[in-house]
């Protein structure tokens, strides 16, 4: 019997000891796939991070691209078809040079893909170049300050087509900082005077599709971003809408004189607000999603201004200062 109650004792002893490493097992996998979801948030806390960053970045620079462009404009008086031809071309092969270093597998395999290469070129065509063609037609038939307000209503297209995904409502806040944007952009571009805004239909006709046109800039290319990374889409986008221009304007029949300052002011054009502004800006698309990238890159009149009043010697007024707070706000509630 003693010797039973032996076995019976270490029997259960056993049992204890399974159960004791079994629930030893369950803390340890608990604990394994907390600090897997721990490490997965802070990833994509820091991509979100970086991607309000990269966009605000880019959103100054093509600021800086703004300024340039007027200088050269006003200084040398070079023709605007002239300028966004080249500035594709020389911008595209800038990009090509980062792909041939970093990217060169990601861009055979997107030429390769047949559906991935037809979502670039429509990226390329509909996105890049119509966004270029129809802004500069809107500011020919209106004014600049006009075609800036109308190109914001990208804003409302965006949200507009991301809830449409989502199957949802607009968010307070998705609301709030539009409406915050546009009216930040309408008080820098127009100095709050309605009459700037009485423009003909056909001018209407130009500044909605500017709109639409720079609302397929963001969204257009959001299925192969983060296949390929921004600079592989920006690149090649760019590239090939340079091409595209070059065949009609012929750039090279009318290369304008540039001195110093205005070589200068090419190079900030084509290299800061050119290739990094777009690079940052859609990889701020590739990290964040469109609707909140376009918002951010409302900064874009903020840092013109700026730079406007730094370079060529722009006076700020009342408006623009409550344009700036306005626009600020939204980046602030966008984030």
């Amino acid at each position: 019997m003693a010797k039973e109650g032996v076995e019976v004792a270490d029997s259960s002893e056993s049992t204890t000891g399974i159960a004791a490493s079994a629930d030893g097992a369950d803390e340890v996998s608990r604990a394994q796939r907390r600090q897997q979801r721990d490490a997965a948030n802070a990833k994509r806390g820091r991509g979100f991070a970086l991607g309000v960053v990269v966009t605000l970045l880019g959103g100054a620079f093509w600021g800086f691209s703004g300024t340039s462009a007027s200088f050269l404009f006003d200084t040398y008086h070079i023709d605007t078809l002239w300028l966004m031809s080249v500035r594709q071309v020389l911008a595209g092969l800038l990009f090509m040079v980062v792909i041939a270093a970093r990217y060169r597998s990601q861009f055979c395999a997107m030429w390769r893909d047949r559906v991935d290469r037809r979502r670039l070129l429509l990226f390329a065509g509909f996105g890049l170049w119509f966004n270029q063609f129809w802004y500069l037609t809107a500011v020919r038939l209106t004014n600049a300050g006009t075609a800036t307000v109308m190109q914001c209503l990208e804003l409302l297209i965006i949200m507009a087509i991301t809830c449409v995904q989502a199957r949802r409502r607009p968010r307070r806040r998705e609301v709030f900082g539009v409406a915050l944007a546009l009216c930040g952009t309408y008080l820098i571009a127009t100095g709050g005077n309605p009459t700037s805004l009485a423009i003909s239909p056909a001018g209407l006709v130009a500044g909605v599709m500017c709109a639409i046109s720079a609302a397929l800039l963001a969204v257009l290319p959001a299925k192969i971003l983060p296949k390929y990374g921004s600079p592989v889409v920006t690149g090649s986008g760019m590239l090939v809408a340079g091409i595209v221009s070059s065949i009609f304007v012929q750039p090279w029949r009318n290369v304008p004189t540039l001195d110093a300052p205005g070589l200068g002011a090419f190079a900030i054009f084509i290299f800061v607000g050119s290739f990094l502004a777009f690079m940052l800006y859609m990889q701020g698309v590739k990290e964040i999603g469109s609707m909140p990238a376009a918002l951010l890159g409302t900064v874009e009149p903020v840092s013109a201004t700026i730079t406007s009043a730094i370079m060529l010697g722009t006076v700020f007024m009342p408006t623009d200062l409550a344009g700036f707070a306005m626009i600020i706000a939204m980046v602030f509630l966008t984030v």
